[in-house]
């Protein structure tokens, strides 16, 4: 099947770099390119979330040839949570599962209450760890990652729920054991957004608990896809795999 991973805020493809490794031959792990960054740089940004999700519904369309799944980590949640809503209507069944990492659910976000001032921001972006960032601590690459990041806080500040549908394929929700920025309990209020079922799972960590624990991360996929997959599996048996990230 295939795997499409929506980044964090301030994060690009990169961020996945190494994750097909962990996961079976058997997963084609394809990384979103936001606008604004690597080989994007000079592509305009979207005005906000809903915007990025109708671009990428038009870019990955094609895409669908396979049984297909989303994860996203914090605000990647989002964007493959509003994907994956935008999918629902245009195409028969699409999504085999939704997998949200450390990030509240869209009625449930909060607003940081940023004033986009540059000690703030940085300060913000260093409160929830990672070594990304502790790589800010770089002035140079702070000023290389500055401009992706003020864009990304203001999509996900000025970002607003609209209540609709539930989607029809399951829901995984994961937690970091010491994210306060999205603890289980508030990942296990996921389960309000489908009809499909969902499961919480808890991993030791914080918000960037994958950076730590990446092979249990990669032992759970596994197993939620296989799942997803199964019922169709005769149906794509024949189809051609492979990695990349």
């Amino acid at each position: 099947m295939r795997l499409f991973c929506f980044p964090y805020g301030g994060g690009a493809a990169s961020a996945f770099h190494g994750w097909a490794e962990e996961l079976p031959e058997s997963v084609d792990l394809v990384a979103v390119q936001y606008p604004g960054r690597q080989d994007r740089f000079d592509d305009p940004s979207p005005a906000g979330i809903p915007e990025l999700a109708e671009e990428i519904v038009r870019a990955i369309g094609p895409r669908f040839d396979v049984p297909t799944a989303f994860f996203g980590h914090s605000m990647g949640g989002v964007v493959a949570y509003e994907v994956a809503r935008r999918l629902q209507p245009r195409f028969p069944s699409p999504l085999a599962l939704l997998v949200v990492s450390a990030c509240r659910t869209p009625a449930g976000r909060h607003r940081a209450g940023l004033r986009f001032e540059e000690d703030e921001m940085r300060r913000y972006i260093q409160s929830l760890g990672g070594s990304g960032a502790k790589s800010l601590d770089d002035e140079a690459v702070w000023e290389l990652a500055r401009p992706v990041i003020r864009n990304d806080l203001g999509w996900t500040e000025a970002y607003q729920y609209v209540p609709g549908a539930p989607l029809t394929c399951p829901i995984v929700a994961l937690a970091g054991d010491r994210d306060p920025a999205a603890t289980p309990e508030d990942m296990a209020l996921w389960k309000d957004y489908t009809i499909a079922g969902a499961d919480t799972h808890v991993l030791p960590g914080g918000h960037f608990y994958f950076e730590d624990c990446l092979p249990q991360l990669a032992g759970v996929l596994a197993t939620k896809l296989a799942a997803a997959v199964a019922p169709s599996a005769a149906s794509t048996s024949s189809e051609p795999t492979g990695n990349r990230s």
